[in-house]
């Protein structure tokens, strides 16, 4: 299917490029007529609309002009069309001088990592790579926040927000964990999603939650924000160092982080730095993992465990990777999160699953039919290192800012 995707988009760019030669210099209005044209032929003889062809035509011309290496991969079968997509779409969005050294790093990661694992991955780098002008971006895009309502069939409708996607993030973790307290309430029938509409209107229209099961009162937005503790202070040592991040997201602005890193409950901090000690284990003394060692195990994966998962690591569960009842111990290295799903296809089927030794976290997923799947966690643990040239004002600074 790759090698036919990969043949497909080189005829197909040859095509346009033949056809627009009849266009050359004849003015810009009879170039948009023939591109028009070309995408309508293309339309015609695929049976698809004409914006899916339009859509190969961009994906044919990125490929076959700017990404070489990514349309080599494809026809080669080391990568999937869905992978080359991505590479087209997101690389456009670059400036032009990041794309080759984007393309170098993007290339090989889309032949190591299933799709949803990729995209992310992706839009991270890209993200990264455009640190310094992030915030920036971030102020000249929140100006375009705003509430639509699309109308939908049979009564219904739908309300589409535009906001920062920190805040969404945050509504949605808040919606899906009071729908979960609802539906663990006898006689609660509605699904997960039916729970989450029926709370967000609920909210929005009478402002309160007395009504709700005691449960699913209390329960408030939290997320996650990872950045480095000499950032919040320095704004030179933000620029040197990699851009904060939030779980789930991913890049975001130092100004951003700022915010969420200053005291408010519902933000859980972690800082990184090199002088911060953490529980890394507490062996057979306890089975329940103590809320420090849950929050290390789900900031490292950042996500599900589960080969190409994208639930996020703070709705999932932890998991003893060798059981308490064969004598697993509770500490980092045998803990990992795993969505229910997840969860239940290593605990109930003939998938092998196992933390592989002196990885830092990676997950080998053997199948029934005997093929491997390695996945990753999103981040390293920090070595603990106390530098002998740190001041004792600057190590009681930073220590005093320790999350576990």
């Amino acid at each position: 299917m790759s090698v036919f995707a990969a043949e497909r988009l080189i005829r197909i760019d040859a095509m346009r490029r033949e056809l627009l030669r009849e266009a050359t210099g004849r003015g810009d209005g009879v170039r948009d007529i023939v591109e028009r044209s070309i995408r309508l032929e293309l339309a015609a003889a695929m049976r698809v609309t004409e914006y899916a062809a339009g859509r190969l035509i961009a994906q044919a011309e990125a490929l076959v002009r700017r990404c070489w290496s990514a349309l080599d991969a494809l026809g080669a079968g080391r990568i999937t069309e869905k992978h080359a997509e991505i590479i087209a779409d997101l690389l456009d969005e670059a400036p032009p001088e990041l794309r080759e050294r984007l393309l170098e790093r993007a290339v090989p990661l889309a032949e190591s990592e299933p799709v949803g694992t990729f995209r992310r991955a992706l839009r991270t780098l890209i993200e990264t790579a455009q640190a310094t002008t992030l915030e920036e971006r971030h102020q000249h895009a929140i100006r375009a926040r705003r509430i639509v309502v699309e109308r939908g069939q049979d009564g219904m409708a739908g309300l589409w927000i535009f906001a920062p996607e920190v805040e969404i993030h945050a509504i949605h973790g808040r919606l899906t964990r009071m729908a979960k307290a609802i539906a663990r309430v006898a006689g609660e029938n509605r699904t997960l999603d039916q729970l989450r509409a029926d709370v967000a209107t609920d909210l929005l229209v009478d402002g309160a939650t007395d009504h709700l099961p005691a449960e699913a009162s209390g329960i408030r937005a939290q997320v996650v924000v990872t950045v480095p503790v000499l950032a919040l202070l320095d704004d030179e040592y933000a620029s040197a160092g990699d851009p904060p991040l939030v779980e789930g997201v991913g890049p975001i602005p130092l100004s951003k982080a700022r915010e969420l890193c200053g005291g408010d409950s519902r933000w859980m901090r972690v800082l990184t730095h090199p002088e911060t000690g953490m529980v890394l284990s507490v062996g057979r003394d306890s089975y329940p993992p103590p809320a420090p060692l849950k929050r290390l195990v789900r900031w490292r994966a950042d996500r599900c465990m589960g080969p190409g998962c994208s639930m996020p690591a703070s709705r999932c569960e932890i998991d003893h990777q060798i059981r308490w009842a064969d004598d697993g111990e509770t500490c980092l290295d045998n803990t990992l999160p795993f969505c229910k799903g997840h969860h239940l296809v290593k605990d109930n089927t003939d998938w092998q699953v196992r933390q592989l030794e002196g990885s830092g976290g990676a997950v080998a997923w053997t199948s029934p039919t005997g093929r491997r799947y390695v996945v990753k966690p999103e981040r390293k643990v920090p070595t603990l290192t106390v530098r002998p040239s740190a001041s004792p004002d600057v190590v009681e600074r930073l220590t005093a800012e320790a999350p576990f």
